[in-house]
């Protein structure tokens, strides 16, 4: 036997073939130098360039001496295992890592690790716990104890961190200066000097404690501390005020001394003036109705105590008391009465127990069923909380009751009829799953009939929400994730082409896309809306179909791109018919020639540009050949003129009426001016020579009358005085328009420049309208000043509310100074200061009001009150609309009030006292009477008006809608008789016009509903026709196209038996008797046709069945609409059933044969390849294994032997100094940085 001998070598020879580490792992260059020869192991570790990358585990070491340990050695183990119980602790309460290790003199020294933060808070732990504690008190005095604590004790907690000490601060009830600090001696030091700062600076700085009782504090304070922090702007002081929850009888001033005694004197001041003046009444208000007399934030409180000068004290939330207690000057509390009163309204609260996901059926599609539901309950507000799966309903008693009442009754109707399921899909796939404008998922949502909510994609949300049927909820949600796998496995690309091709890539009627789609059948291709005029065209399915659809789309676009380059041809329409030819033989020879699509515009048409479409050398020359034949014909030239692009719209004129005139009077030239983004004032002018010449030089002639036209002038007025200029409804202006011709333009509301008025015409338009307007302005410039007497009782109506009138009268006369006499001065004199016409219309204004003042009266309407209500309308509607009619006001009693408040001013009543019935009319004598008919015409009538009781529920409409438009229509009250009545009439509630017309409406619903009745009884004919049950599934066809198409050709609807039906066979058509009756034969004649049908089987290996089947049934489908079959695979059987016509089965199982012989072919030639495969890889694999040599390396870093006793390399971390024995050697890796 022949063998192969390794070559003998000694120790040496092989050390040399053994390559050492350096040679196997050579080190890289730096940058300018050469690469060393040598280096050692410990330095090829290391690498200086790498920067260092700061982490956000630090790690400290801190050292405890032996005599401040607080867990000395006393019995063998004992203290140990103390000290270790509270390592464990501190770790635990800091999140850090602690190592601890006992030094030879005694002391302990502790390795903690972790985020800084954490280190800090375990080094005071550490300190406590492990060290003896030292004790010291210092004395501080009390008034700075709140500083070293801090806003919410921020200040100390830092300074306790930072020294690692516990500091005791006495609470503020305590009369003690002491505090005490305790910890290492070195922290104790540094906190008490800490301290002591602290205190030095306080010492600077005043304060002044004011005995204020707490009654006063708002009147100090003012309304939201506006009067509080005023004082401490102007002296830089600071002054605190007890919060309203917090019963003390002080405020604290400090600051500077100088600011602290100014303060404090403006401080007492008011306080001295309320005490005096302030009177106190108190009142009983429900405890439920304090917080809308307290308001949001106290927002309530303030805006009384801002209106009244009174303040209003609530006891606490925690108190039985129902006592409201109103503080404040005499004059004001009645006032401040009323007011409080009105924010007390009763309301109430109430919780509906609702899931969270019933909430958005409750509320409806923007909000429509909640309306419903609560269209007859308008005063109540209903808040929806989803995270505690409640309702709040708030408002008044009844109204909630009845809000409460509905919303119950709906939930339990949505929880009998809904369920949900949830289920989570990558939110990449959701645009997928919702299809081309919500195709797929309306398609799932009403094949059962369920809600499903996808995420919007700013929620970033991945889980998918399905509500509706139990049954049909569980299909979708079924579906909904099958479609989730599959897409998962799938690819998406976007490929770039050109939106105007899209047309053509898709087709007439779409058969080019079809034939795309047949290539690429797993690609999916989606195209964007035609409006957005987008260029990406989306691919998505298995990558290797998309990358190749992907660049057969690509080149279809190329191609298209090259060939659709666009030349528009102007030529006149008298030689169409030369380009065109004889038979068209001059444009075929053209298009021929030049590969080109030329476009003529039809014989009619007013058009005489000719389109080249193709590629750009092509369509030149294609216009070349154009253009000869029309020189054939005439001399054309073709000329230009420069006109500035600003006058171009005005020589096209209206809709190009005014070009057009040029063209026909110069013989029919072409005139083409440049689009507007161009930015070219070239025009172009084609035609004969002559007619060109004659056009250009219109062309001119009118651009220069068009820029003579357009002279512009400005002149400068000052705003306010515009009004007068333009005049009512304009009427100033147009005069001046008229009489001279120019245009005149005033500065808009959006303009900056509100001064300068634009005037463009001819310039000697523009001239003479700029004198009328300077005369105009001076003359309005003009400042005169006038005097009028008017009697000093009602000038206080004039300058109330901070003269909101007078400015009123000021801004709507040009600015005018109105000037009233001071309180103190007996004077009637009233001073107009303005231009002289804007004075005398402030005059006329001022004397018509002082006109309403003298004749102002109070005259009584007596109403019932349970009509104040209806009288005063929807949010105040009918009463406004009397009151600005007849410019007066209407008072109306407030519930359960018998007069006016004390302290009110009334007008003088005529004809005796008003009472709770009675609403009081305020203002001049002659429209009183007037607004008080207005009144009593709004109060309801009520009349019963016959409707027949079968129609009651279709005047209701669907959840009251119909009733609810009819009352908003007419402005009445309906009322329709329970169904157990069964009444023949209802009754309205409302004014008696708005009844009669309401009536009218009535009697035009009920003729439609009677209308709608005959209408539905014949289209609700029902037609049943037997069928045997097992030719449903044929009548219904895949995916109910059968069915669906009769339904829609026929417009009926038919029903089969359900599964659980007694009669199987049994099929219902619904629709009008004619068409019931035609759609009964289409179904007839498919059931006769089935009854020629056959079903045999044939023997299929089941081995075969998947390939018959193919992707997603493809091939099963294409086989059954090639041969007209259908073919069906039983379960676990080598079995295939095959129904159809006779002729038809047998071909379409011959074929079947024939195709599972293929397959099996196949199969069996794989299985034998694969058996021979497997040997092979295996014995190469083996052979491979025995052959491949072993790698080694010489002086490697894990060679080295290092020396585990030296401390500074290794130091020791736990258990006590010198124990334990020598360590081994171990590998190292680079010394420690």
């Amino acid at each position: 036997m022949n063998s192969t001998e390794l070559p003998h070598t000694s120790g040496n020879d092989v050390g040399e073939a053994v390559p050492t580490y350096s040679e196997a792992f050579p080190p890289l260059a730096g940058e300018g130098n050469a690469m060393p020869t040598t280096t050692s192991a410990e330095n090829e570790w290391l690498n200086p360039k790498i920067q260092k990358i700061k982490s956000a585990v630090v790690t400290q070491i801190f050292h405890i001496p032996m005599e401040e340990r607080a867990f000395k050695q006393s019995q063998f183990g004992q203290s140990q295992n103390e000290q270790n119980k509270v390592c464990l602790d501190i770790m635990k309460q800091t999140n850090t890592s602690i190592e601890v290790s006992t030094c030879r003199d005694g002391s302990l020294s502790l390795l903690v690790s972790g985020r800084t933060d954490h280190v800090i808070r375990a080094r005071r732990e550490i300190y406590n716990k492990l060290q003896t504690q030292a004790r010291i008190t210092i004395n501080i005095p009390k008034e700075h104890h709140r500083i070293i604590l801090g806003k919410g004790g921020k200040n100390l907690q830092k300074l306790e961190l930072d020294t690692a000490t516990k500091i005791m601060i006495p609470r503020t009830e305590e009369q003690s200066n002491t505090i005490t600090i305790s910890g290492t001696q070195e922290g104790i030091h540094k906190a008490r000097h800490e301290i002591q700062l602290i205190s030095d600076e306080q010492a600077k700085l005043a304060m002044e404690r004011l005995p204020i009782e707490k009654m006063y504090h708002p009147f100090v304070s003012g309304p939201r501390n506006e009067q509080a922090n005023q004082i401490m702007k102007d002296h830089s002081v600071r002054i605190h005020i007890p919060p309203p929850g917090v019963q003390k009888d002080e405020i604290v001033v400090a600051g500077d001394k100088d600011g602290v005694g100014a303060a404090v004197a403006k401080v007492m001041l008011i306080y001295q003036r309320k005490k005096q003046r302030c009177k106190t009444i108190t009142v009983e208000i429900a405890k439920t109705q304090h917080k809308y007399i307290i308001g949001a934030r106290g927002n309530t409180l303030q805006d009384i105590l801002a209106e009244t000068d009174v303040s209003v004290e609530l006891p606490p939330s925690d108190s039985l008391s129902e006592t409201v207690v109103l503080r404040g000057e005499p004059d004001k509390l009645g006032h401040a009465l009323t007011a409080v009163y009105a924010k007390a309204n009763s309301v109430v609260i109430k919780e509906v127990k609702a899931e969270a996901w019933l909430h958005r059926f409750i509320i409806g599609k923007k909000g429509a069923n909640i309306k419903n539901l609560t269209a007859d309950v308008a005063n109540v507000n209903v808040e929806f909380q989803a995270e505690e799966n409640k309702i709040i309903i708030e408002g008044p008693p009844a109204e909630v009751d009845q809000a409460e009442q509905l919303l119950t009754s709906h939930i339990n109707d949505l929880k009998t009829r809904m369920a949900f399921a949830e289920l989570n899909i990558d939110p990449k796939y959701h645009r997928n799953i919702i299809g081309k404008g919500g195709q797929s998922i309306n398609k799932l949502r009403d094949q059962y009939k369920v809600n499903i909510r996808i995420p919007s994609d700013t929620e970033k949300s991945s889980l998918i929400r399905i509500e509706g049927d139990p049954e049909g909820v569980k299909e979708a949600k079924k579906q909904l994730a099958m479609m989730g796998e599959r897409m998962e496995n799938e690819r998406t690309k976007d490929v770039l082409i050109d939106h105007r091709f899209h047309k053509n890539i898709i087709g007439q009627k779409g058969d080019k896309i079809k034939e795309i789609r047949d290539v690429f059948p797993d690609v999916n291709i989606t195209f964007p809306d035609a409006a957005l005029k987008s260029d990406v065209v989306t691919l998505r399915g298995p990558k290797n179909n998309v990358e190749k659809c992907y660049k057969y789309l690509k080149q279809m676009n190329d191609d298209m791109v090259e060939k659709n380059y666009r030349i528009e041809v102007p030529i006149f329409k008298q030689y169409h018919k030369n380009v065109i030819g004889k038979g068209g033989s001059n444009i075929r020879k053209i298009r021929e020639e030049t590969n080109t699509q030329i476009d003529l515009p039809t014989e009619n048409s007013q058009n005489e540009v000719i389109t080249i479409v193709g590629k750009k050398t092509d369509c030149e020359q294609a216009r070349k050949l154009i253009r000869a034949i029309e020189k054939e014909q005439a001399n054309i030239v073709e000329d230009s003129v420069a006109i500035i692009s600003k006058l171009h719209n005005s020589l096209i004129g209206a809709k190009g009426r005014l070009v057009r005139s040029i063209m026909d009077e110069c013989n029919g030239v072409q005139i083409h001016f440049p689009t507007e983004d161009s930015g070219s004032d070239k025009v172009t002018i084609r035609g004969l020579a002559a007619d060109v010449a004659k056009a250009r030089d219109q062309l001119v002639n009118m651009a220069k009358q068009k820029e003579l036209a357009s002279f512009t002038l400005e002149v400068k007025c000052k705003p306010e005085l515009h009004r007068f200029l333009i005049g009512r409804g304009g009427s100033n202006i147009k005069l001046v328009r008229d009489e001279t011709g120019a245009r005149i333009i005033f500065p808009a509301a959006n303009d900056t420049d509100k001064e300068t008025i634009v005037i463009i015409g001819r310039k000697e338009e523009a001239q003479k309208a700029e004198k009328i307007l300077l005369d105009r302005i001076k003359s309005l410039e003009n400042i005169t000043e006038i005097e009028m007497n008017i009697d000093q009782k009602l000038h206080k109506n004039f300058v109330a509310r901070r003269g909101m009138l007078l400015r009123d009268v000021s801004d709507e006369f040009g600015g005018v100074t109105i000037s009233f006499p001071r309180m103190d001065q007996e004077s009637e004199v009233v001073k107009i200061k303005g231009p002289s016409e804007c004075v005398e219309g402030a005059k006329k204004k001022l004397e018509e009001m002082v006109d309403d003042m003298e004749n102002q009266v109070t005259i009584e309407c007596e109403i019932d009150e349970k009509y104040h209500r209806t009288v005063i309308g929807q949010k105040g509607k009918n009463v406004q609309a009397v009151t600005s009619k007849y410019n007066v006001q209407v008072k109306f009693p407030e519930r359960g009030n018998n007069g006016p408040q004390n302290g009110e001013d009334q007008a003088p009543v005529e004809n005796g006292v008003a009472g709770t019935k009675m609403i009081l009319i305020t203002g001049h004598k002659n429209r009183c009477q007037e607004a008080k008919e207005a009144l009593i015409a709004l109060v309801p009538v009520t009349e019963e008006y016959e409707v027949p009781f079968k129609f009651h529920r279709y005047i209701i409409g669907q959840k009251g809608s119909g009733i609810k438009n009819l009352m908003d229509t007419y402005d009445i009250s309906i009322s329709i008789p329970s169904a157990d009545e069964q009444l023949n009439s209802i009754t309205l509630t409302g004014s008696a016009d708005k009844i009669e017309k309401a009536k009218e409406g009535l009697d035009r619903r009920v003729k439609e509903i009677e209308a709608e009745e005959e209408e539905r009884v014949l289209r609700n004919f029902t037609l049943t026709m037997e069928v045997p049950a097992q030719y449903h599934p044929q009548i219904i066809g895949r995916r109910g196209a059968k069915v669906t198409e009769i339904r829609t050709k026929h417009k009926v609807n038919i029903q089969f038996p359900l599964k659980d039906s007694e009669n199987k066979n049994e099929i219902k058509i619904i629709g009008y008797e004619k068409n019931a009756e035609a759609a009964k034969l289409d179904i007839l004649s498919i059931a006769e046709d089935l009854d020629s049908h056959i079903s045999q089987d044939v023997h299929i290996d089941r081995k075969v069945h998947p390939r018959l089947i193919g992707a997603k049934g493809r091939a099963i489908r294409k086989i059954m609409e090639d041969f007209g079959v259908n073919i069906s695979f039983p379960k676990d059987e080598d079995i295939v059933t095959v129904t159809g016509t006779q002729d038809k089965v047998e071909e379409c199982i011959e074929h079947i044969l024939n195709l599972e012989e293929e397959f099996m072919q196949d199969i069996d030639e794989q299985e034998e390849n694969k058996k021979y495969s497997h040997q092979s890889r295996k014995s190469h694999s083996h052979s491979n294994h025995n052959q491949q040599p072993a790698f080694a390396v010489r002086n490697a870093p894990w060679h080295q032997s290092v020396d585990t006793n030296n401390m500074e390399e290794f130091p020791s971390l736990g258990g006590a100094p010198g124990g334990g024995s020598q360590a081994a050697a171990t590998p190292a890796w680079g010394r420690r940085k």
